[in-house]
Protein backbone atom coordinates (compact mmCIF):
# COMPACT_ATOMS: atom_id res chain seq x y z
CA UNK A 1 0.00 0.00 0.00
CA UNK A 2 1.27 3.49 -0.73
CA UNK A 3 0.58 6.90 -0.09
CA UNK A 4 1.08 10.49 -1.52
CA UNK A 5 -0.22 14.24 -0.77
CA UNK A 6 -2.87 15.34 -2.46
CA UNK A 7 -3.90 18.50 -1.16
CA UNK A 8 -4.22 20.65 2.23
CA UNK A 9 -7.29 22.56 2.83
CA UNK A 10 -7.90 26.37 4.19
CA UNK A 11 -11.81 28.03 5.16
CA UNK A 12 -11.38 31.46 3.72
CA UNK A 13 -14.10 34.00 4.73
CA UNK A 14 -13.46 36.03 1.34
CA UNK A 15 -12.70 33.83 -1.70
CA UNK A 16 -12.01 36.59 -4.23
CA UNK A 17 -9.18 38.15 -1.75
CA UNK A 18 -7.90 34.64 -0.95
CA UNK A 19 -7.62 33.64 -4.47
CA UNK A 20 -5.59 37.20 -4.93
CA UNK A 21 -3.26 37.10 -2.45
CA UNK A 22 -2.26 33.40 -3.33
CA UNK A 23 -1.62 34.10 -6.75
CA UNK A 24 0.14 37.24 -5.84
CA UNK A 25 2.28 35.79 -2.82
CA UNK A 26 2.75 32.39 -3.72
CA UNK A 27 1.88 32.17 -7.67
CA UNK A 28 -0.63 29.61 -6.87
CA UNK A 29 -3.98 29.42 -9.19
CA UNK A 30 -6.65 28.07 -9.75
CA UNK A 31 -6.72 24.34 -11.38
CA UNK A 32 -10.54 23.30 -10.45
CA UNK A 33 -13.53 23.84 -8.65
CA UNK A 34 -16.20 22.86 -7.37
CA UNK A 35 -19.80 24.24 -6.34
CA UNK A 36 -22.58 23.11 -4.87
CA UNK A 37 -25.86 23.45 -7.08
CA UNK A 38 -27.07 25.81 -3.76
CA UNK A 39 -23.93 27.79 -3.65
CA UNK A 40 -23.43 26.93 0.00
CA UNK A 41 -19.91 26.52 -0.98
CA UNK A 42 -17.07 26.66 -3.45
CA UNK A 43 -14.63 25.01 -2.95
CA UNK A 44 -11.22 26.22 -5.31
CA UNK A 45 -8.10 23.97 -5.41
CA UNK A 46 -4.73 26.05 -6.30
CA UNK A 47 -1.79 24.86 -7.94
CA UNK A 48 1.80 25.43 -8.65
CA UNK A 49 2.38 23.84 -12.18
CA UNK A 50 5.51 22.03 -10.67
CA UNK A 51 3.79 19.56 -8.52
CA UNK A 52 0.80 17.20 -8.04
CA UNK A 53 -0.19 18.90 -4.81
CA UNK A 54 -3.07 21.43 -4.54
CA UNK A 55 -4.13 23.74 -1.81
CA UNK A 56 -7.87 23.50 -1.10
CA UNK A 57 -9.78 26.85 -0.48
CA UNK A 58 -13.06 26.07 0.89
CA UNK A 59 -15.64 28.96 1.29
CA UNK A 60 -18.67 29.05 2.96
CA UNK A 61 -20.82 31.50 2.71
CA UNK A 62 -22.83 31.21 5.66
CA UNK A 63 -19.72 31.40 7.75
CA UNK A 64 -19.10 34.81 7.47
CA UNK A 65 -17.03 35.93 10.38
CA UNK A 66 -13.11 34.60 10.84
CA UNK A 67 -12.42 30.86 11.43
CA UNK A 68 -11.19 30.51 14.98
CA UNK A 69 -7.17 29.29 14.19
CA UNK A 70 -6.58 28.34 18.11
CA UNK A 71 -2.61 29.31 18.27
CA UNK A 72 -2.21 28.60 14.81
CA UNK A 73 0.35 25.89 15.62
CA UNK A 74 -0.01 24.47 12.20
CA UNK A 75 0.99 25.51 8.62
CA UNK A 76 1.81 25.16 5.18
CA UNK A 77 5.21 25.48 3.49
CA UNK A 78 6.52 26.47 0.42
CA UNK A 79 9.94 26.19 -1.35
CA UNK A 80 11.53 29.02 -3.12
CA UNK A 81 14.81 28.74 -5.31
CA UNK A 82 15.23 32.89 -4.66
CA UNK A 83 14.66 33.13 -1.15
CA UNK A 84 16.43 36.78 -0.56
CA UNK A 85 13.25 37.66 -3.36
CA UNK A 86 10.67 36.20 -1.79
CA UNK A 87 11.46 37.69 1.26
CA UNK A 88 11.45 41.22 -0.13
CA UNK A 89 8.21 40.35 -2.36
CA UNK A 90 6.44 39.64 0.95
CA UNK A 91 7.58 42.36 2.74
CA UNK A 92 6.52 44.56 0.45
CA UNK A 93 3.08 43.34 0.06
CA UNK A 94 2.90 43.66 4.16
CA UNK A 95 2.32 39.69 4.61
CA UNK A 96 5.68 38.65 6.80
CA UNK A 97 4.49 37.79 9.92
CA UNK A 98 7.27 36.18 11.83
CA UNK A 99 11.37 35.69 10.62
CA UNK A 100 12.99 33.20 11.60
CA UNK A 101 16.46 34.25 11.57
CA UNK A 102 18.42 31.39 13.13
CA UNK A 103 16.90 28.94 11.58
CA UNK A 104 16.68 30.83 8.13
CA UNK A 105 12.91 30.74 7.08
CA UNK A 106 10.03 33.26 7.57
CA UNK A 107 6.29 33.20 7.32
CA UNK A 108 3.49 35.18 5.81
CA UNK A 109 0.17 35.31 6.69
CA UNK A 110 -3.18 34.70 4.87
CA UNK A 111 -6.04 37.18 4.56
CA UNK A 112 -7.47 34.37 7.11
CA UNK A 113 -4.74 34.54 9.56
CA UNK A 114 -3.33 31.08 8.19
CA UNK A 115 0.90 30.87 8.44
CA UNK A 116 2.73 29.76 5.20
CA UNK A 117 6.60 28.74 6.01
CA UNK A 118 8.88 30.08 3.27
CA UNK A 119 11.94 27.60 3.10
CA UNK A 120 14.70 28.63 1.03
CA UNK A 121 15.80 25.18 -1.85
CA UNK A 122 18.50 22.72 0.72
CA UNK A 123 21.50 21.89 -1.04
CA UNK A 124 21.95 18.07 -1.81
Amino acid sequence: MEFKFNHFNFNVTDLTQSLDFYAKALDLHETHRLQAKDDSYTIVYLGDKKSDFELELTYLPSHPQKYDLGECEFHLALQTDDYDAALQKHQAMGCVCFVNEAMGIYFIEDPDGYWIEIIPARKK
